[in-house]
């Protein structure tokens, strides 16, 4: 029997099928194939923080500052809140306005905010 041939035989099974197929080679063989796939897994998700650059930041709002009306204001323009719930934010400080966003945008918004004398942290 060639590789192909075993290839097309596993195309045919089911999802059951291929689950009784993969305990009966780790019943056969003695071996899991659960182990390396989280080896795999581990190294690979240790390794990617080191190689990759953060690109997506959040926005904190860490306080208000003393003008809290012109700052409700901003924070409405920046996320499309209503008044009542930027108020809230505004005054439930420190709080996140924006997730996942570009280094561009985050210190746009930053400087939207400490214009009108807000603190504000980018994570």
């Amino acid at each position: 029997m060639t590789i192909d041939e075993i290839l097309k035989a596993i195309e045919g099974m089911t999802v059951l099928e291929l689950n009784e197929l993969v305990k009966a080679c780790e019943e056969k063989f003695g071996v899991s194939a659960a182990a390396p796939v989280a080896v795999v897994g581990a190294a690979g998700a240790a390794a990617a923080p080191a190689a990759e650059e953060k690109t997506e930041f959040d926005v904190v709002l860490a306080s208000a500052g003393s003008d809290k009306i012109k700052v409700i204001k901003v924070v409405r323009e920046i996320t499309g809140l209503g008044l009542k719930e930027a108020k809230d934010l505004v005054e439930g400080a420190p709080k996140t306005l924006k997730e996942a966003v570009s280094k561009e945008d985050a210190e746009a918004i930053k400087a939207k905010l400490t214009e009108v004398g807000a603190t504000v942290e980018i994570k």
